[in-house]
């Protein structure tokens, strides 16, 4: 059964070249080539959820458009989406638009942030959503379309367009997409939503406010406290917005054979969160004078300051394939938060 749409009709000569050159124009695509939203497109992908296309489910700042769920679906077939990918798309708009996420401050800022969407559980293996080798990267079509259908959310109905209300310095390339499933298989560890008080059977999804992948690279340790020894290191970044401010939820994304490393060493995921966040403190002689009185007045060079304020705050996830090389994902301000999928 058809259900009744409301958004307007735009007219345009049949071909793809006209169709794209008038979304570039009107500045509704993200500068890729787009799937056109017939209206065809647009119910076949309601398909993918039950709700009604003109629920809210959000309103999406710094425009503070609503987000709708026909208006969601629309931005999902420009991207390249599958219907059945809808309930995490809507998920992870519900999530960024929580007060907690704070996308009012993330949309316009200048720091290269992007909402980085962490899925859990069933529905990821089900969407095949790749959480192994290159799960960064490019080639797994739920990966990139679903990334790319948030951005295009947050640039069509928010209106963060880059140089107007996005005023991102530099921008960064997980500006187009950036979504990934945990390797929950490989991992030693319980997952990221288990560990946030879902059952492993529950479908989820994370949104963390961060920074592309920083690369680290260990293939010598052979030990779990070498290993964190060189997260540690690598992670203490004075440059760092979560160092700076005292907030938001950094990610550290082990590869398979780090954590399989780690864990046969007998450290448990809190047992890592600890070591990391005591280990990678930075003595504040390592800041010039003007950034100690702007952002730690009152404290002395001797003492030390964490990676962010509050040990739980730090993401250990599992992520990737074969190879030695995990990643730090520093963050902007806002904590993390996860959310059930209503299928």
């Amino acid at each position: 059964m058809k259900r009744k749409l409301a958004s307007g009709i735009v007219t345009v000569d049949d071909s793809i070249e006209a169709i794209n050159n008038l979304f570039v124009e009107k500045q509704w695509s993200d500068g890729l080539p787009i799937i056109p939203p017939t209206v065809q497109a647009v119910e076949k992908m309601l398909t993918g959820t039950k709700r009604e296309p003109a629920e809210a489910v959000a309103i999406i700042p710094p425009c503070w458009g609503e987000a709708t769920v026909e208006k969601i679906a629309i931005n999902a077939v420009m991207a390249g989406c599958l219907p059945e990918y809808m309930p995490v798309i809507i998920t992870a708009i519900e999530a960024m638009a929580d007060k907690r996420f704070r996308l009012g401050e993330i949309q316009p800022t200048t720091h290269p942030v992007a909402p980085l969407i962490i899925v859990n559980g069933p529905i990821a293996k089900k969407l095949d959503i790749n959480s192994k080798s290159g799960a960064f990267g490019p080639c797994w079509r739920a990966n990139a379309t679903i990334g790319r259908a948030i951005r295009l959310i947050l640039l069509n109905i928010g209106g963060a367009f880059p140089g107007k209300l996005d005023l991102s310095t530099q921008g960064q390339p997980s500006k187009y997409t950036y979504c990934i499933a945990e390797n929950e298989e490989d991992s030693p560890w319980e997952p990221l939503h288990v560990e946030k008080g879902f059952d492993a059977s529950t479908s989820a999804v994370t949104v963390v406010a961060a920074e592309n992948p920083h690369n680290i690279n260990d293939p010598v340790a052979i030990s779990g406290e070498e290993l964190l020894i060189s997260i540690s290191s690598a992670v203490m970044n004075t440059g760092s917005n979560n160092v700076l401010f005292q907030e938001g939820s950094p990610v550290i994304a082990f590869c398979p054979e780090h954590a399989a490393t780690i864990a046969a060493s007998g450290f448990s995921k809190r047992d890592v969160r600890d070591y990391i966040y005591e280990n990678s403190k930075i003595p504040l002689k390592r800041f010039y004078p003007r950034a100690i009185e702007k952002h730690y007045p009152g404290r002395g060079k001797n003492e030390m300051v964490p990676i962010t304020a509050r040990k739980e705050d730090l993401i250990i996830i599992v992520v990737g394939g074969t190879g030695k090389h995990s990643a730090y994902l520093p963050a902007f301000i806002p904590p993390s938060l996860t959310k059930a999928i209503a299928e």
